[in-house]
């Protein structure tokens, strides 16, 4: 019985975890307010759900994400992630450079969306 409690206290304190890690990334503290491209940012959405903002992605540098056979990848935090095919953004990128949006919780990290850029 004591086993099944603790069990149970370790199962509700990571899901608690979980989800505390996913909704800290918002950080929308507006200072893109009043750029032109807001409302398109906060339009985005992958197959995994809504990109949120501008404010919860950021610019990925050149080295730090690749394409090979039609599949990417991008490096966070010293590490190389496989941004999956259902979190990849495919209508036009208007801001022209490459964007993540990762979830970072207890787990590891997941990408929300992603949008590539023009590798030039």
């Amino acid at each position: 019985m004591v086993r099944l409690k603790l069990s149970r206290r370790s199962a509700l304190l990571a899901a608690s975890l979980v989800l505390w890690g996913g909704n800290a990334l918002g950080r929308d503290d507006g200072r893109y307010a009043n750029s032109p491209l807001k409302p398109w940012f906060d339009s985005l959405r992958s197959q995994l759900g809504p990109c949120c903002s501008d404010a919860d992605g950021f610019a990925v540098a050149d080295p730090d994400w690749e394409s090979h056979n039609g599949r990417y990848r991008v490096r966070l935090d010293g590490q190389w992630i496989d941004v999956p095919d259902e979190a990849v953004i495919t209508e036009p990128n208007r801001a022209g450079r490459t964007m993540v949006w990762p979830v970072k919780t207890a787990f590891g990290i997941s990408i929300r969306c992603f949008m590539p850029g023009s590798m030039t």
